[in-house]
């Protein structure tokens, strides 16, 4: 039985977005946050151990069906870091996140595969939907393979797309458009994925 109302545990509005124009066919309501959601920390060791948290966390609080994602970089070269570290690299590392987070995760990055040849990555994202009673209706995971390359490319997207070249594309992530990334991005697989469950049910 497909929820009425799913809460997206997130204030990002393009996920909420994304899950909103996916999910326009099923019959339930995808909403966001109405306030401040708690803080859930994350200190789970896989993609679907924090996902699997925030949904149960964030449901439990609001009272209401939640969606939560948890999503991130493996770097084959670097045994799958960053991981789920990847938001956190630079500052699990000790440096400044200047001129951003971002570009100090990026830049890291760089460092660490400076002179590998193996440049194999992927982007994963799971995604969990739990009920108040903490009971998980579903989980989907998505991917896209790729390589790392040696210098950013492209002023779009965020994190660590400007590095990020899906497999066969010419562009990197940062290089394409909100429409065109979201069709191959590893969150939209894993929505597509989440949709064809419930829309299963």
């Amino acid at each position: 039985m497909i929820p009425a109302r799913i809460l997206v545990a997130s204030s990002n509005q393009k996920k909420l977005a994304e899950l909103r124009t996916l999910f326009a066919d099923l019959p339930t309501e995808v909403v966001g946050p109405e306030a401040p959601l708690p803080e859930v920390v994350e200190d789970a060791e896989t993609f679907v151990g924090n996902a699997e948290k925030k949904a149960i966390e964030i449901a439990a609080h609001t009272g209401m069906a939640t969606i939560a994602d948890d999503s991130g970089l493996e770097v084959d070269a670097l045994d799958g870091a960053p991981g789920v570290r990847s938001a956190r690299f630079a500052e699990d590392a000790g440096r400044a996140p200047e001129p951003s987070k971002d570009a100090a995760n990026n830049a890291l990055l760089l460092e660490r595969l400076t002179g590998s040849r193996e440049r194999s990555a992927r982007f994963r994202c799971v995604l969990v939907l739990a009920l108040p009673d903490g009971t998980v209706l579903e989980t989907t995971d998505g991917t896209v393979e790729g390589q790392i390359l040696e210098a950013p490319r492209g002023d779009g997207g965020f994190g660590y797309d400007p590095l990020f070249l899906p497999e066969g594309e010419t562009r990197t992530m940062a290089e394409l458009t909100a429409e065109e990334k979201a069709a191959l991005s590893h969150r939209g697989r894993a929505a597509r994925a989440m949709h064809a469950r419930l829309a299963a049910e």
